[in-house]
């Protein structure tokens, strides 16, 4: 069977002991990814490794600390990166796309709509698209957990069938193995816990900005969002990612099979949307959206809380005072205001507004 793959890999699995781009591994994970590509699977590469790739040609002992030093070796290193990347594909005739993105790009919906029609079609193209944050110029991004959340979005976006996550540890264990030789390893979860997140904390290395905890968090994101089977571990030689995709890999598997994928557009408006307002519906549309999966009619509006547009997002609020779930309005909320509590039919003759859905069933999101 043929699967969409997203292969996240961070800067310790790409660079020396220096801080620069290592050629053999990335020479490494380029033959491993054109394997699994001459298998015919599609994979996107999140790649890390432009920041460390970088400081040492802009004359730093090591990693930097300020931003705009950060800012500065991922615009030098962000080339060289890619360059490295080019070449080694090109060697199994292979041709990759660069994309940077920054969380704006998952927030504003026509960027997000965007990013997936552009991945869908270097896809279609049978092009390896490599994506890193765009470390040049968002500060925020520079602390986005080392590229592992941004795997986890990517791979809910695209729909992949599998994430892998390889880092420098052999998968998730209930105590730093580094620390506690007595600590257990996790081969395979079905899902991530609270409990495992409050075991684990936030860490650094010289190299690289993310700690266990952001790849546990990312796989728990990427498990909300769709994606059924992830990885998180390590693998040597050009085989090591068919390994990992044969139940072979050194690391920790976690998924469950009956997590439902999430159309992009409900990822959006579930994820990355921004709340600008607020409506209160009373019980029976609240039923009938929970219970029976209609679409909200201004018959059971309230109250209104703005101000906002039609296509912007906001909470949805039941008689109890308890959010019930958010979606995209089709009205502002002047609007609402004018035909809140009336049934379609009044509102059509009086209005002359053919949409009679205040929230379409496929625009709204339940909060469980």
């Amino acid at each position: 069977m043929k699967h969409r793959i997203v292969v996240k890999i961070g800067s310790s699995s790409l660079t020396n002991a220096q801080g620069g781009l290592c050629q053999a591994k990335l020479q490494e994970h380029t033959n491993a990814i054109a394997h699994i590509k001459k298998l015919g699977h599609e994979v996107i590469l999140i790649s890390s490794g432009a920041v460390a790739a970088g400081f040492t040609k802009l004359g730093y002992p090591s990693r930097p600390v300020k931003i705009a030093g950060k800012q500065a070796a991922a615009a030098v290193g962000q080339g060289l990166l890619m360059q490295g990347y080019s070449d080694e594909f090109l060697k199994h005739d292979i041709n990759v796309a660069q994309l940077l993105l920054t969380r704006n790009d998952f927030v504003n919906q026509e960027q997000y709509k965007n990013a997936y029609a552009t991945l869908t079609e270097l896809l279609k193209r049978n092009i390896v698209p490599i994506i890193n944050e765009n470390d040049s110029t968002s500060i925020e991004e520079l602390t986005f957990g080392d590229n592992d959340m941004l795997s986890a979005l990517v791979s809910g976006l695209i729909h992949a069938d599998y994430l892998i996550i390889l880092t420098d540890i052999n998968g998730l264990y209930d105590s730093d193995p580094r620390k506690n030789p007595t600590a257990k390893k996790y081969t395979f979860l079905s899902t991530i816990t609270d409990e495992l997140l409050s075991k684990v904390k936030k860490s650094t290395s010289k190299l690289g900005t993310g700690g266990m905890r952001s790849k546990i968090e990312a796989a728990k994101a990427a498990s909300t969002l769709g994606v059924n089977n992830i990885f998180i571990g390590i693998g040597e030689g050009e085989l090591k990612l068919l390994d990992i995709l044969t139940g072979k890999g050194d690391g920790t598997y976690i998924g469950h099979s009956n997590n439902k994928i999430v159309k992009s557009k409900k990822q959006w408006i579930a994820f990355h949307s921004t709340i600008n307002g607020k409506i209160v519906i009373d019980h029976g549309a609240a039923m009938a959206m929970l219970e029976k999966g209609k679409s909200l009619l201004p018959v059971g509006i309230k109250e209104v809380y703005g101000p906002f547009q039609a296509g912007d997002v906001i909470e949805v609020i039941n008689g109890k005072g308890k959010i019930i779930g958010k979606g995209q309005v089709n009205f502002s909320s002047e609007q609402l205001n004018e035909i809140k509590g009336k049934d379609s039919s009044e509102i059509e003759r009086t209005t002359n507004c053919l949409i009679t859905e205040a929230i379409h069933r496929d625009h709204w999101i339940t909060f469980k």
